[in-house]
């Protein structure tokens, strides 16, 4: 069998990237010998993990010594392909799941106070990542990105060529997510959130809530009648922030903060619509599932994802970032049309499941390889 190593800094099964590695490698079992070289990892079957230390004392001095102890531990492994899921400089495939850093601070630019912009040119962390990712991007033999958006991006800010770049879309566990399990799970999940069949549920998943725009769904729920709506709110973020920023808004109470589930696809069954009015995300693994589970999605022209979706079919695409007024009416039309979007969106989400993405990319290891 080939021996395959794949490259993940923390492979601890909290977030969408490491929950699709995951579900990735076992569709690799018994195919090839896989290694995994992490910092932090959840024990998987069939895979042998290989210790990266790094010094955890910042984020800059943490990126840099994964990078450093990552190749020199590579050299010890006979592998036939090294496929890194980080910004590392010693892979022969990188799957830039995370897109360009440089555009994600272009963004930010944008966004954030002039103060705030002016220290991107000192942190250290940010000229660490934009050097390891410009390394990435022209010394690996050939580059993943999970969507076109993200591709024409590497080919824009750095000039890779296009034949050095394989789009591969991000697949989705069909089975898990599924519209069946609005029967098997809905009904139990609101009761036990103590939410009432007539209420309306929207549902947002996504750690880091600034990135992922949580602030500006708020604001567009708030403008709704907060409380015929619950939303609620799964991932890993500043909680206390936007607590704060709910109740200033008067939806304190229309608002559930659960924290990271490894139960999301129940979460799904109990809600109505999916919303994630993300800043940058390369291409959001939660949008994919929730339209898997037959919901409607609202989600923004920085989604990789929403190369899915047609406007106005599966869900909407907002143009406008931090438009929360148009966020608010696109809601209000898709909890109208909810039921028939939702049929679109199980249809599209099934034209990409898991087993597609992991037979893509076992074909780009292939053919990588026979080159």
């Amino acid at each position: 069998m080939m021996k395959l190593v794949f490259i993940k800094k923390n492979f601890l099964l909290y977030g969408g990237a490491e929950n699709y590695m995951k579900t990735l490698l076992d569709r690799f079992r018994g195919k090839a010998g896989i290694h995994i070289l992490a910092g932090q990892w959840t024990e998987t079957p069939d895979a042998t993990f290989h210790k990266i230390n790094l010094l955890n004392l910042n984020s800059f001095l943490s990126t840099i010594t994964f990078n450093l102890n990552v190749c020199r531990e590579i050299k010890k492994i006979k592998a036939d392909c090294v496929i890194s899921f980080e910004r590392t400089t010693c892979q022969d495939i990188y799957r830039a799941g995370e897109g360009c850093h440089i555009e994600w601070l272009s963004l930010r630019r944008m966004l954030d106070p002039w103060w705030k912009r002016y220290t991107f040119r000192l942190n250290p962390l940010h000229i660490a990542l934009l050097k390891l990712e410009k390394k990435a991007f022209h010394n690996t033999k050939l580059i993943i990105a999970n969507s076109n958006m993200v591709k024409s991006q590497i080919i824009s800010h750095y000039a890779v060529p296009e034949e050095k770049i394989s789009v591969i879309y991000n697949g989705v566990d069909t089975k898990r997510f599924s519209p069946v399990n609005t029967k098997t799970y809905g009904a139990q999940a609101r009761k036990e959130l103590a939410i009432s069949e007539k209420t309306k549920v929207i549902l947002f998943v996504g750690s880091g809530f600034e990135r992922k725009g949580l602030g500006t769904l708020i604001r567009a729920v708030s403008l709704m009648k907060p409380e015929q709506l619950k939303l609620l709110v799964i991932g890993r973020g500043n909680i206390k922030k936007f607590k704060s920023a709910a109740k200033k808004y008067g939806i304190g109470d229309s608002i559930l903060f659960l924290g990271s589930r490894r139960d999301v696809e129940k979460l799904y069954a109990a809600a109505d619509l999916f919303v994630l009015p993300t800043i940058y995300d390369p291409f959001s693994n939660a949008t994919l599932e929730a339209m898997a589970s037959g919901l409607p999605v609202i989600t923004t022209k920085n989604n990789g994802a929403a190369e899915l979706i047609k406007d106005g079919e599966e869900g909407f695409i907002l143009k406008d970032l931090t438009d929360y007024n148009d966020l608010a009416e696109k809601i209000g039309i898709t909890l109208f049309s909810q039921e028939s979007m939702g049929d679109k969106a199980r249809l599209t989400a099934e034209k990409y499941p898991i087993e597609k993405a992991a037979a893509e990319l076992m074909q780009v290891i292939i053919s990588l390889l026979y080159l």
